[in-house]
């Protein structure tokens, strides 16, 4: 009898834990955005190389950094048109990659806030 009563503890248990990450996942989008803010706050402290560029009202590339909140997603990257072509590099002109390590050194501080954010235990 008391094996049928833990297997039963067992289940109720399981389905505290999925109720627990569907109420979490209600509020993904504000999890997702923490996330986004970090990952723009710690881009934006990235060393600053020197430009060419003095014109007033120019912003370097590395400050142009940013997030934005569509409907079902958040996007985090750069903030001037030219910022991939200077991550990913073309035909005239090699990578000088800012994002990708960024997010390889730091991803799992992101996921932290995120999953903190929701509400949801990390091990």
């Amino acid at each position: 009898m008391s094996s049928n009563t833990y297997i039963y503890d067992g289940f109720k248990d399981l389905a505290e834990i999925i109720e627990h990450y569907a109420k979490g996942a209600e509020n993904a989008m504000e999890g997702v955005e923490e996330g986004a803010k970090e990952f723009v706050n710690d881009a934006l402290k990235l060393p600053k190389p020197m430009s060419k560029i003095k014109k007033a009202g120019y912003t370097h590339l590395v400050r142009s950094f940013a997030y934005r909140k569509k409907k079902t997603e958040i996007e985090a990257g750069w903030g001037k048109y030219y910022g991939p072509m200077v991550e990913h590099g073309t035909v005239k002109m090699g990578a000088n990659p800012h994002i990708y390590p960024l997010w390889d050194k730091k991803k799992e501080k992101y996921y932290k806030i995120m999953l903190t954010k929701l509400g949801i235990k990390t091990w």
